[in-house]
């Protein structure tokens, strides 16, 4: 998780989770729709995932 990930996640969590998947960018969409803070929570969560190495 990079800074500017941290940052575009405060800011508009959408953005943050690109990189993530369609899933992911809907669930931080409809979650900031209805409320700025459980959208930045998913999105931070999502991004401090774990990622497995394959």
């Amino acid at each position: 998780m990079g800074c500017l990930q941290v940052f575009l996640a405060v800011i508009f969590p959408p953005l943050a989770v690109l990189n993530k998947g369609c899933g992911s960018i809907a669930i931080v969409f409809i979650l900031t729709l209805c409320g700025w803070v459980p959208g930045v929570i998913a999105a931070l969560i999502i991004l401090n995932k774990n990622e497995q190495v394959k």
